[in-house]
């Protein structure tokens, strides 16, 4: 298998101004103490830590990246100056309830080329069952700050099947996003996680039928605005495809720098401490998993069939130098039967299949 050497960077902020009901990520409302000392960590943690400076991606998230001060944020964003010079994408995730003028200017200075912009809806009910703070207008007056310092590449995140979501209220948020022309569009279903405020509050998303239709509705009329569907859940304008989140799906190597974040090098899995003192203590610590070649070859088929674009073999040759064919052979034969996979160059699921992956993946979990 070749040798591990990232060429993509994620670094988690793990602070919020306020909590979303349904976010299960590492996060903890700002103090600007804590967030102080968790700069001070970061710098020992790059300090202690051997990362090559001709990366090709950083993507910045949380938490609330912006939700820094600008002199915190620019403290941060220094950090990273010596790895983002030869960047193809340099991503930041926004909440517009934070974002100030002065934040955007520091963001373009030091290179930040895409924004990936919490949205949600624009159902103000259900963004106030969210905890959210912002409206479609709050969204679309952030882009325009953004465009207006240079910053043009821009995402929005959209949720459906929240609870008492309408088809109607979905189809409205969807548009709505459209005409803020976007270049790039994740549509995620609610998941209910365990300590979030809707777990605790017994909320759960829509029924599987109505959340199937929404997901219909979503995929049938994206592409009518020019937006393809190049992963399950995302959709591009041409050439506006996700670079870092890509590489995830291509089961890419890459770092993981900060409290909460996680990494992948080689056959070595690792997750930062969740603990925000427990990081600060400590952070170079990491929770690591060593991967068997079984599990990282499933690990791959996982991630690449979510693409539409499949799995190229030369892909899964060069990372692992057997052929797939020679690994899953009579397993995708199977599938290719069963309607659920098709091969034209590379392998991918069908739209039947791509409906149900899960069990699609079940046949090439290891034995």
């Amino acid at each position: 298998m070749k040798m591990s050497d990232p060429q993509y960077l994620y670094l988690h902020v793990p602070f919020c101004r306020t909590i979303c009901a349904y976010c299960d990520f590492c996060h903890t409302v700002y103090s600007q103490k804590a967030s102080r000392l968790w700069l001070e960590a970061l710098q020992r943690e790059f300090g202690g830590r051997s990362v090559r400076r001709n990366l090709k991606t950083i993507y910045i998230g949380g938490g609330t990246p912006v939700c820094l001060p600008s002199a915190q944020l620019e403290q941060l964003l220094s950090l990273l100056d010596p790895y983002a010079g030869e960047l193809t994408e340099y991503t930041v995730e926004i909440n517009p309830e934070v974002m100030t003028e002065e934040k955007v200017k520091i963001l373009a200075a030091h290179g930040v080329s895409r924004a990936s912009i919490g949205y949600q809806t624009d159902d103000l009910n259900l963004l106030k069952l969210m905890n959210r703070h912002h409206s479609a207008d709050d969204i679309e007056e952030c882009m325009h700050m953004l465009r207006r310092n240079g910053i043009s590449n821009i995402s929005l995140d959209l949720m459906y099947s929240l609870p008492s979501q309408t088809m109607e209220s979905l189809q409205g948020a969807v548009r709505r996003a459209v005409m803020m022309e976007p270049d790039h569009l994740s549509l995620y279903s609610l998941q209910i996680e365990e300590n979030t405020l809707f777990a605790k509050k017994g909320y759960q998303p829509l029924d599987e039928d109505t959340e199937a239709d929404m997901y219909e509705w979503i995929c049938s009329t994206l592409p009518k605005y020019g937006f393809e569907q190049y992963e399950i859940s995302n959709f591009a304008r041409k050439s506006k495809q996700s670079v870092h989140n890509t590489a995830y799906w291509h089961y890419e190597d890459f770092y993981g720098f900060s409290c909460g974040a996680s990494g992948k090098e080689g056959n070595r899995r690792y997750d930062k401490p969740k603990n925000l003192k427990e990081y600060c203590d400590n952070p170079l610590k990491e929770y690591t998993v060593h991967l068997e070649q079984s599990d990282m070859m499933f690990e791959m088929i996982m991630m690449n069939l979510r693409l539409r674009e499949g799995l190229e073999p030369q892909r899964f040759l060069d990372r692992f130098g057997v052929p797939l064919a020679d690994v899953y052979g009579s397993r995708i034969s199977s599938l290719i039967d069963r309607g659920l996979l098709e091969f034209s160059g590379s392998l991918k699921c069908t739209e039947y299949g791509s409906r149900i992956l899960n069990s699609v993946l079940e046949e090439f979990l290891p034995d």
